[in-house]
């Protein structure tokens, strides 16, 4: 009896590693779209998971964004119960205008995501994302010169997000739907230029495979991995700086936050202003490096304008960040 092929085989494996850290009876959840990423990871979590002693689900996120959505959504969980898997659920989102179409409809992703794990009691849920999708983010990040953060990436564990696919390509998922004959289903909106990340599938990434050749895809993901690792660290040493720099009477104290190096005194401020209530994905380099100024060139300028409605200005030898009028 032949095996299930190297694509089957490829995905599966890794699965079998990200499910490792589980213990036996917890529940894993897919996201799945129906595209060939999220089925063949569905696929290979309804044969790894029951091997390990643990139960698997799946969601399908239904953003009501195209016409026949409810449909597709429906044709998606007939597919994921077909593969063994339960429970199985259709979530439902409202998606807003904040930030632009793709980041409201990712926003709105993750909330409806995070509220049925949280319902059904999931362990972690399971994410399609692969070598290619790290590409692209990574070459999004560069675009907006983002810093070393972005450049690195999606992460393999963010919560209880996991992403088995990180180091499979896409060509390797669609080859395993194939082999197991899994009716793959092709979202417009991935192919849909006026989606800045279509683009970059569509268009940037096959013509860097062009010019410099093949294997393009692995070196930015491998890029990613190595760039996450620094900022990670680099994270870390931010915090032991910020901890240094609070001030008892309130504040951060400008003399320990100066006589650090920029990429943690940067990294400190984020943190400070994100704890202090900006929100994370507004936060720009602009802002923080207009908070930087008030203590690497201070020249008695005003507060400085956060994301959040908040401020942040110097007074008495510290930085303060609170909401505007406070």
């Amino acid at each position: 009896m032949s095996g299930p092929g190297p694509a089957i085989s490829q995905v599966r494996n890794a699965v079998r590693h990200a499910l490792e850290p589980l213990a036996a009876g917890d529940l894993v959840l897919v996201a799945c779209s129906g595209g060939a990423d999220s089925l063949a990871l569905a696929s290979a979590t309804a044969f790894v998971a029951p091997r390990a002693g643990l139960r698997a689900g799946a969601v399908t996120v239904d953003h009501g964004l195209q016409e026949g959505s409810a449909e597709h959504a429906e044709n998606v969980v007939a597919a994921l119960r077909a593969m063994g898997l339960g429970p199985v659920e259709v979530i439902r989102v409202q998606v807003g205008t904040d930030g632009g179409p793709e980041a409201a409809a990712r926003r709105a992703r993750y909330e409806g995501l995070g509220e049925a794990a949280q319902r059904l009691g999931a362990a972690c849920v399971l994410l399609g994302h692969t070598m290619d999708d790290q590409a692209e983010s990574v070459l999004l990040g560069l675009a907006r010169g983002s810093g070393g953060r972005s450049l690195s990436g999606m992460a393999q564990r963010q919560g209880n997000y996991v992403r088995p696919l990180l180091n499979i390509s896409r060509h390797t998922t669609q080859e395993a739907c194939r082999a197991e004959e899994l009716l793959v289903w092709d979202d417009p909106h991935n192919a849909d230029p006026r989606y800045l990340r279509s683009r970059v599938r569509t268009e940037l990434l096959p013509l860097m495979e062009q010019v410099l050749g093949p294997g393009v895809s692995e070196a930015l993901s491998r890029t990613a991995e190595m760039l996450r690792d620094d900022a990670d660290a680099l994270d870390v040493w931010a915090g032991w700086a910020l901890d240094a720099a609070v001030h008892r009477e309130g504040g951060l104290d400008i003399e320990q936050l100066e006589v650090q190096l920029p990429a943690v005194r940067h990294r400190a401020l984020r943190q400070a202003a994100i704890a202090a209530g900006c929100p994370a994905g507004s936060l720009s380099f602009t802002h923080i490096d207009a908070l930087d100024r008030l203590i690497t060139h201070w020249h008695g300028q005003g507060p400085t304008n956060l994301p959040g409605g908040l401020s942040g200005w110097r007074h008495d030898g510290r930085i303060f960040l609170a909401p505007q009028g406070s």
